[in-house]
């Protein structure tokens, strides 16, 4: 499992100058049902806002150098904390408030390439504080409804270099406006692909077939279920665009119900920098597994998909029967006189119920079958477990198990 600072009492919109930001920080799990129960330094900084954010790791954050600001305990969860004001604070101003659980290096990016990743809370962002004369100093009716969190993301062929993807969340419990567990487990597992050799033994045979699919020239076609905030497709979109030109992309459809649509969006636009092309751009589409006929931007897809993603879709078991029906529906796309074999099926994985292992059965008497090819341990408990799925004619000998 990982760990998320966040904000019980997020920061307001609007302040006076010289009236002190009160929050209320919290750590917690990806659903903020389960308080952290440990102690953990909580620092914070400041960071100047510029009118866009900037991807180029070679232009420096405007931020402040971090320093403590409380010492987080389950039993002071709901004290509410003033947090000093940036030094030389100007009038008509604004800034983002960034807490980490360390000072060292830059604490506020979240490395999905790193080994250890979530071995430590993940820090948070808030939104643009504007600092002016003429806010009202009342506070409780202008807190910020959202955070944000930064992810570096390893580039192929040359592991120094990266991009920088910002994803924001809701600070209200709406389940399909949160980064998952699942989502950064399953997007790390992935950006850890690329320092990895395809040919090693140590990756099993659908391990070297799904890294051929998502780092190669060769166009690829993919659509993820469930993509709540969208961090996995986006990350997977960064990374081609690294790779392909304009023309060699293929396409990433991003899906999920209709009300995690706008965040969705909002949240590709806000990385569209990241993308080099409108193949590798992800693309927001309402998918709802209880419907009978896919959206015609998906069923329009020529030949069908090469690669089906998805992380945390197994909290509801009510949901599988559906879940599998789509599944068959995105494979009975597949034209096998313009690609070879049908979809694969990455899955991000964390139990919160043995019964939700039952998905695998209910797969297995579709005809498909999945493999664990890694996990992601974070800070203990659950970890992410990474299974790849396929229908039993693309197996070619690969091991299988359940």
């Amino acid at each position: 499992m990982f760990l998320y600072i966040t904000f019980l009492r997020p920061p307001p919109r609007s302040s006076p100058p010289g009236i002190p930001i009160v929050i209320t920080p919290q750590i917690a799990n990806d659903l903020r049902t389960e308080l952290f129960q440990g102690s953990q330094d909580i620092y914070f900084s400041w960071e100047l806002e510029k009118t866009q954010f900037n991807p180029n790791p070679s232009v420096p954050l405007a931020i402040t150098k971090s320093q403590k600001l409380t010492t987080w305990r389950e039993g002071t969860a709901y004290r509410e904390i003033n947090v000093p004001l940036p030094a030389g604070l100007r009038n008509g101003s604004s800034y983002r408030l960034v807490l980490t659980t360390h000072d060292q290096g830059h604490p506020h990016i979240i490395n999905l390439g790193g080994p250890s990743i979530g071995s430590r809370p993940f820090p948070v962002i808030s939104m643009p504080i504007r600092f002016s004369s003429q806010a009202n100093i009342s506070q409780n009716s202008s807190k910020q409804e959202q955070v944000e969190r930064i992810y570096r993301i390893p580039l192929p062929h040359d592991e120094r270099k990266q991009v920088f993807m910002k994803v924001k969340e809701q600070t209200s419990f709406d389940l399909d406006k949160k980064v998952w567990d699942s989502g950064v487990g399953l997007s790390s597992w992935v950006s850890s692909l690329i320092s990895d050799d395809p040919s090693s033994s140590s990756s099993s045979g659908l391990v070297q077939t799904m890294m051929g699919l998502l780092f190669s020239k060769t166009p690829c076609d993919i659509i993820e279920l469930g993509a709540g905030t969208g961090i996995l497709s986006m990350t997977i979109g960064a990374i081609r665009s690294s790779i392909c030109s304009r023309s060699e992309g293929g396409s990433i459809i991003i899906t999920d119900l209709a009300s995690a649509m706008p965040l969705l969006k909002e949240n590709i636009e806000l990385n569209s920098g990241l993308f080099s092309s409108g193949t590798t751009c992800p693309h927001g589409v309402v998918l709802d597994w209880e419907t009978e006929n896919l959206p015609i931007e998906v069923s329009n897809t020529p030949g069908g998909f090469h690669l089906i993603v998805m992380a945390d879709v197994t909290y509801n078991t009510a949901s599988f029967s559906a879940l599998v029906r789509t599944w068959k529906k995105l494979f009975a796309l597949h034209d096998p006189q313009q690609r070879s074999q049908k979809p694969l099926i990455l899955l991000g994985y964390k139990e919160r119920h043995p019964s939700e292992r039952g998905l695998w059965d209910m797969a297995l008497n579709e005809g498909i079958v999945f493999e664990k090819v890694g996990e992601r341990s974070g800070a203990g408990d659950a970890p992410v477990e990474v299974w790849i799925g396929s229908p039993n004619g693309n197996m070619n000998g690969v091991p299988r198990s359940t």
